[in-house]
């Protein structure tokens, strides 16, 4: 498997960094872990069109990590030859998230129809909304999801991919938390959102504080590395973005707590599982 970090920001805006979103190739079928700002380009950068994504499947539906589904469910249906249904999982909630995004779409859906007369259909999203256990078993391919803590967001999910002879885990957003570790538990790679809260702290912002509670730190996503077994922990979706010339600074602080491999990811690292 193939683990390659399409955008690793946050809501705040960064020149260097899209919004989350994280794209697995698994078992030779290439699927997108949640829709942050600028993904189309960091698929582009991927060599991906938005036809080619085997499904969707979103952590929660906080708007950083949605934020460009419309613009996804758009650009594939306008570039495919023949109709060509979105697969989405996510959450309870998500399919009145899409139906909503269907309707904010409508004028220019019909635009599009009325100006293309080989356009005869409109976008068609299949929505499965997903809890705990197995959200796809098929030869070669195993996907589980778990639930996470992100209150009061709720429910959030994240996701363990099996393909391969290898195991990743996508995190999202969350607390450390039991569905965390059982989706962790020995995998190969774990990809974890994370904050600096020295850093945070720093920043006299009340509503940029009020983030500490509902995020792993990365002392954190260390301890949970650590009491899964996991052999490389990925941190992503830093807040606030490190400063150039910082970066190596949050791998020590999470090599104090796991010795195992460590990356701080950057938009379109590829990490094989």
């Amino acid at each position: 498997m193939q683990v390659i970090t399409l955008g690793t920001g946050s809501p705040l805006p960064d020149p260097n960094r899209a919004g989350p979103a994280t794209l697995v190739r698994a078992a030779g079928r290439p699927l997108l872990f949640d829709c942050g700002r600028g993904v189309l380009l960091r698929l582009a950068g991927a060599e991906l069109l938005p036809g080619m994504l085997d499904r969707v499947l979103l952590t929660h539906l906080h708007s950083d990590h949605v934020t460009d589904f419309n613009d996804l469910v758009t650009t594939r249906w306008a570039m495919s030859p023949i109709p060509n249904p979105l697969k989405v999982v996510g959450p309870a909630g998500t399919q009145g998230f899409v139906d909503r995004t269907l309707a904010m779409l409508a004028d220019d859906i019909g635009w599009r129809m009325a100006h293309h007369d080989d356009l005869a259909w409109e976008p068609a999203v299949e929505v499965t909304e997903a809890g705990e256990g197995v959200v796809l078993d098929e030869p070669g391919l195993r996907i589980s999801a778990a639930f996470t803590e992100h209150a009061p967001v709720h429910p959030t999910l994240g996701y363990r991919i099996e393909a391969d002879e290898a195991s990743v885990v996508i995190a999202g957003d969350t607390r450390p938390c039991n569905g965390l570790d059982e989706l962790c538990a020995g995998a190969d790679v774990y990809v974890q959102t994370v904050i600096r809260p020295s850093a945070v702290r720093a920043i006299p912002a009340a509503r940029l504080q009020d983030i500490l509670d509902y995020h792993s730190s990365i002392e954190d996503a260390a301890g949970t590395a650590k009491r899964a077994g996991v052999r490389t922990l990925v941190l992503t979706h830093p807040v606030p973005s490190p400063f150039p010339g910082t970066e190596q600074e949050w791998v020590d602080e999470a090599a104090e707590h796991f010795d195992g491999e460590i990356i701080l990811a950057h938009d379109l690292l590829t990490i094989e599982a």
